[in-house]
């Protein structure tokens, strides 16, 4: 039988079709055994998202697991550990497609030892789909789910009460759920939540309507995701165009290559340059299949300006008339992501967009209890660790606020010395730069084999009023050499330890 090939203009009409479709970042959160990758599985399943080669070796890896025939959680669950031990680990990617939008999903795992694999899946999400058991209904877990989303400026949210079926469809065990998670809520005016009574398990409200939960007149969970709005916020924000490369083919044309990053831009607008503050306007809009009329967010240009400018990689060309922020020192929420815990004082590669820098933790102010969401004093950020920090780039940096713009407000942390990323970042607003002359506040002893830091007239290192005590013998060993190599001697004579 011979194969059906469309018409010319029919496949030109389908290619703009799905050109022109929009795409929807999600993320899943919840705590273990919620039924995060269950309800991914069965959403792909259902949305007929599945190969048929990937779903005949699912079906045979679901033998004997007490899931049915099919374990939809083994479509995510791609790693040995992960199904060996029926959770999930690593972040999984997933991509789906329906005649309305393009989907790139993120199933995250909702362990605590796992929350840098949860911030780093939702880092890029435009939504967050929360996950609650409605046997066990709002744990701590989902406290600490919605803090991290709202933290990484994820505005909606969809919480999905699973596991219906084993509650008897009882909408009061629902409204219940709904009620304690808008009390969390609370916390984070600026989120909007959309609440669904779904089981992942048994399908019911995840790609079409349930016909066991009767009083339930809303969406199903895909209903909302194919309608919710997300992209409107982003073409608000003022247009950022961070420089990738400069184009320079030959003498008669130079271009600077990068990705809108927010808002959208026009041959003959007026636009900024950052660092250096000039100011010009954008000539023309470049691309493989010639010069476009408008740029909005997500596309991949060169721009041509009126005038010669230096620019090159790392720059930043911004809208004259929403400008950004720049500063040297910047406080900021650090999520730290290496086994290697933080140094303060200690200097790090900045990387922010295209650009890098050198950056320095001057200041740890406290570190978050990702339970309890209490504020907690500490010298360190351990891995999986959120704190907030004071951080000092050598250059000046310009940003916006992560809650404007997650693109110019986000930057990563990486060790010289290794090449690993140890840590992302989320700046808040620009901070006063440290005064090196408050050195002089602080006073070091050395008492009965141990050195002690005291800080004195408000020093900005969090010390404590009984100071910092350190008991490394190498240490104190290293301070004694460095400090006769000075011919720094002893404050009183008669004392064999040195007050510097």
């Amino acid at each position: 039988m011979a194969a059906s090939v469309l018409p010319v203009n029919e496949f030109d009409e389908f290619l703009e079709r799905e050109t022109n479709k929009g795409l929807l970042r999600f993320t899943t959160a919840g705590s273990v055994d919620d039924g995060k990758s269950t309800l991914i599985g069965r959403l792909l399943y259902d949305s007929r998202s599945v190969y048929d080669d990937q779903l005949a070796s699912v079906t045979k890896a679901s033998v004997g697991r007490n899931a049915g025939t099919i374990d939809f959680s083994l479509l995510t669950d791609g790693l040995r550990a992960e199904r060996e031990q029926g959770i999930t680990i690593d972040v999984a990617y997933r991509y789906f497609a329906t005649p309305k939008r393009k989907f790139i999903i993120a199933d995250t795992p909702g362990h605590e030892q796992y929350t840098r694999n949860m911030v780093t899946g939702a880092s890029t999400a435009d939504l967050a789909i929360v996950l609650v058991d409605a046997r066990k209904g709002v744990l701590t877990q989902s406290r600490r789910h919605s803090y991290i989303s709202g933290m990484l400026g994820i505005e909606r949210l969809v919480v999905a009460v699973n596991k219906m079926d084993l509650v008897d469809y009882r909408q009061d065990v629902f409204d219940q759920i709904e009620t304690d998670f808008r009390e969390i809520l609370k916390s984070f005016p600026f989120i909007q939540a959309y609440f669904v009574p779904v089981s992942a398990l048994a399908g019911d409200n995840v790609v079409s309507r349930s016909q066991n939960m009767p009083w339930f007149q809303g969406m199903s969970l895909l209903e909302h995701l194919e309608t919710v709005d997300v992209d409107r916020h982003a073409l608000e924000h003022g247009f950022r165009f961070p420089v990738q490369r400069v184009v320079r083919p030959n003498l008669d044309f130079r271009g600077y290559a990068g990705t809108v990053v927010s808002g959208s831009v026009k041959p003959g607008d007026t636009v900024t340059i950052q660092p250096s503050g000039r100011q010009t306007k954008i000539a023309r809009i470049v691309t493989m299949d010639g010069d476009l009329d408008i740029a909005e967010r997500g596309a991949a240009v060169t721009l041509t300006l009126a005038e010669e400018i230096d620019l090159s990689r790392g720059d930043l060309i911004v809208s004259a008339k929403d400008p950004v922020q720049k500063a040297h020192t910047m406080e900021a929420m650090l999520v730290w992501l290496n086994e290697k815990p933080s140094e303060l004082g200690k200097r790090y590669r900045f990387k922010q967009a295209a650009r890098q820098d050198w950056a320095t933790l001057n200041q740890l102010q406290h570190r978050i209890n990702i339970n309890t969401l209490e504020h907690e004093p500490a010298l360190t950020l351990e891995m999986n660790a959120i704190g907030r920090v004071l951080i000092e780039t050598s250059r000046v940096t310009t940003f916006d606020p992560y809650a404007k713009n997650r693109s110019t407000g986000s930057f990563i942390l990486i060790d010289a010395a290794t090449n690993a990323t140890v840590a992302a970042g989320m700046i808040m607003r620009a901070a006063k730069s440290a005064d090196r002359e408050r050195l002089r506040e602080v006073t070091c002893l050395v008492e009965n084999g141990a050195l002690v830091i005291r800080n004195e007239n408000g020093f900005d290192i969090p010390v404590g009023a009984e100071g910092l005590v350190v008991n490394d013998a190498e240490a104190l060993a290293a301070l004694r050499h460095f400090l006769e190599r000075l011919r720094v001697q002893p404050t009183d004579t008669e004392k064999t330890d040195w007050e510097i």
